[in-house]
């Protein structure tokens, strides 16, 4: 297993341990901490491993922290349909 594997998996453990401590936001400044850890990190994954491995932590990434990007979604439908109306 490739460090950067093994890096993923702790970023996997340190976001489920994350969402397990009550907050008062809703997590929101947890997610932002680990987007952007996560972001460089399936950059490094991929870079190690290959592209589809590189996905599949993408995946797994977007899985657990699955609210900002159904945040992302809303968000892009909106641009994107404003657009097309006007």
């Amino acid at each position: 297993m490739t460090l950067s594997l093994i890096l993923a998996c702790v970023w996997a453990v340190a976001a489920n341990l994350a969402a397990m401590i009550p907050s008062k936001d809703h997590h929101w400044t947890r997610a932002y901490v680990l987007i952007a850890l996560g972001i460089p990190l399936v950059g490094f994954v991929t870079y190690q491993n290959g592209p589809w491995v590189g996905l599949a932590v993408l995946v797994a990434g977007m899985s657990l922290l699955r609210w900002p990007m159904i945040y992302l979604a809303r968000w892009a439908k909106r641009l994107f349909a404003g657009t097309a109306n006007g």
